[in-house]
């Protein structure tokens, strides 16, 4: 079976090839790490005296990095000897994981072929990999638990679209899935759909989601140099769009212009989800002729009320939302699947989705039953939005409902820490047991 994973991955990306160094060209994206990617090591990363003792987390991108950076610390408060080293595949990720964790405890995820997956195996000598929400790589799991290490998926989920995938190819998910010593679901939903694609039943626990124990500091520079100059200025409301993809940002802008006919102190913060965006996004906002600021340009001096502050950074998001009069968050207006409303439901601030939240639906249900968010399709966005900015006492009381269900929803952290150290120290002959018993049942059916 891993011989012909491995020789269609290998065709997959040959045939894909021509996309990939078009990709590289006009962006960048994919060429940094490329390196990486392949097997090599980087100086930094090399075995240290604390090799064996080494905890390695794997999160994909800039949601994974921030759903576990609090998991990240306490993990180092529990084991300050250890060695915590931390991989992602996207460049957005990679930066702001050198950003938390330093470069030299950073790197690119290898592709999942042998010959790039061992030498990051002998280097580090893990004890026990932490994969973020779901990254099931054949090759990779195989090839970690040969190597004697522990492998733990944390927060995690398996989403509607992936569901049925999943489901068409359960025979070889459940032999891949057996790889994986424990997993650690958001929900009950989660928990029911990784034993429906071949995950062990007695491998699987719900320990919530992480994300309801991430806080972002309301106190960063940005945010007070902001806040100083909406005061300056005047500016009565702050309308904060994030997260916002392609075919989302011409209609909050058609919206911002009706807010401003009927609230002309209004600052619009604009921050879309995909940095390799921001230029195209910025030239949309001058071809409508609306009053453009950038957040890399932003001398401090130029006139907030009535202007679009376009956020063109990674991982200050989640702090701005502290300054939201009303939150907007997107990848919801079109079928994207929504992004995380959690960060904004911590300040209290009042928020606006579209009706596509399917990657998010167990948070958007819990933020529903208390009627603690606001959903809206295009047509009514504007609207809604006039609604709520006209309406402060409505504002209040829907920000306060949304901060209630993120405090009442924390403590993932904790009970995965606690599952965590339970698995690490948990004799081999045990955690194996489940797979042997499969192992021999197969054999004689066979």
């Amino acid at each position: 079976m891993y011989m012909l994973y491995s020789s269609l991955l290998l065709l997959a990306l040959i045939l894909g090839l021509p996309y990939w160094l078009i990709q590289m060209a006009r962006s960048g994206k994919y060429r940094a790490g490329l390196s990486q990617r392949l097997g090599r090591v980087p100086v930094r990363i090399a075995a240290t005296p604390e090799a064996g003792n080494c905890i390695w987390i794997h999160a994909v991108s800039v949601g994974e990095i921030l759903a576990v950076s609090g998991l990240i610390a306490a993990v180092k408060a529990k084991f300050p000897d250890w060695r915590m080293v931390i991989s992602t595949t996207t460049l957005t990720g990679q930066k702001l994981a050198q950003e938390k964790f330093g470069e030299e405890n950073t790197f690119y995820f290898p592709l999942d072929f042998g010959f790039a997956i061992r030498p990051y195996l002998t280097c580090l000598r893990p004890r026990l990999i932490i994969i973020a929400e779901t990254e099931f790589w054949p090759n990779f799991l195989r090839l970690t638990k040969e190597s004697g290490a522990r492998i733990a998926v944390v927060n995690a989920r398996i989403s509607d679209r992936s569901l049925p995938r999943y489901r068409f190819c359960s025979r070889i998910m459940r032999r891949v899935l057996a790889n994986i010593d424990l997993f650690l679901a958001q929900s009950e939903l989660d928990k029911q759909r990784l034993i429906a694609i071949g995950a062990d039943p007695g491998r699987v626990q719900i320990s919530g989601n992480l994300k309801f124990d991430v806080i972002a500091p309301a106190q960063i520079t940005l945010v007070a140099a902001l806040r100083a100059a909406m005061e300056d200025w005047s500016v009565k409301a702050c309308l904060v769009c994030g997260s916002t993809v392609e075919g989302e940002e011409f209609i909050l802008l058609e919206a911002f212009k009706a807010v401003l006919r009927a609230h002309p102190d209004t600052l619009l913060i604009l921050a879309p989800r995909h940095p390799e965006r921001f230029p195209a996004v910025a030239e949309l906002i001058q071809r409508i002729r609306l009053p453009l600021i950038r957040r890399s340009g932003w001398t401090g001096q130029e006139e907030l009320k009535g202007a679009i502050f376009l956020l063109d950074t990674i991982g200050e998001l989640a702090s701005i939302y502290s300054l939201a009069t009303l939150v907007f968050v997107g990848g919801s207006l079109v079928p994207r699947g929504g992004h995380n409303i959690l960060e904004p439901a911590q300040f209290g601030a009042p928020i606006l989705v579209g009706q596509h939240t399917e990657n998010f639906r167990d948070i958007i249900l819990i933020f529903e039953r208390a009627n603690a968010i606001r959903t809206t399709p295009p047509l009514n966005l504007i609207s809604e939005f006039l609604l709520l900015l006209a309406d402060h006492a409505s504002r209040q009381d829907l920000g306060q409902r949304g901060l209630e269900v993120f405090r009442n929803n924390a403590g993932a952290t904790q009970r995965t820490l606690d599952a965590l150290e339970v698995l690490l120290w948990m004799p081999s002959s045990i955690q194996d047991r489940y797979r042997q018993v499969k192992e021999s049942k197969t054999e004689v059916r066979q």
